[in-house]
């Protein structure tokens, strides 16, 4: 079987365990018919690792740095998203801690990747 650049990536393996941990919120989210927060929350959550995926397959690390910059950016959607289901108490407060320092914990960590990537210009 072929692997993937990305597929060795740290970061885009701690992206895609988050989505194995969120779709549950979205799916808690549709069962109080609450589509949209739902979707948007299935979205931004699988942004993150699809971007990163997306951007390995680059020519440039220039290019792959834009595609990381967009997988933090859906981090922050993500955190948002977690806000308000936690707001709204579709989710408790230690889930909600334990996922936003997840997601901060890999937000750094691509912040840390990107900045090497382009340093090595």
């Amino acid at each position: 079987m072929a692997t993937f650049r990305f597929q060795e990536l740290q970061i885009w393996q701690e992206a895609i365990e988050l989505t194995d941990a969120l779709p549950d919120v979205a799916d808690a989210a549709e069962e109080k018919k609450k589509f949209k927060f739902a979707e948007q929350l299935r979205g931004a959550v699988m942004s993150i690792s699809n971007n990163i995926s997306e951007g390995s397959g680059s020519f440039s690390n220039k290019d792959f740095a834009h595609f990381l910059n967009m997988s933090r950016r859906s981090i922050f959607e993500v955190v948002n998203i977690l806000t308000i289901f936690h707001r709204r108490k579709y989710i408790d407060s230690t889930f909600y801690l334990e996922q936003a320092d997840k997601l901060d914990v890999l937000s750094r960590k691509i912040t840390n990747f990107r900045k090497a990537l382009i340093s090595k210009h």
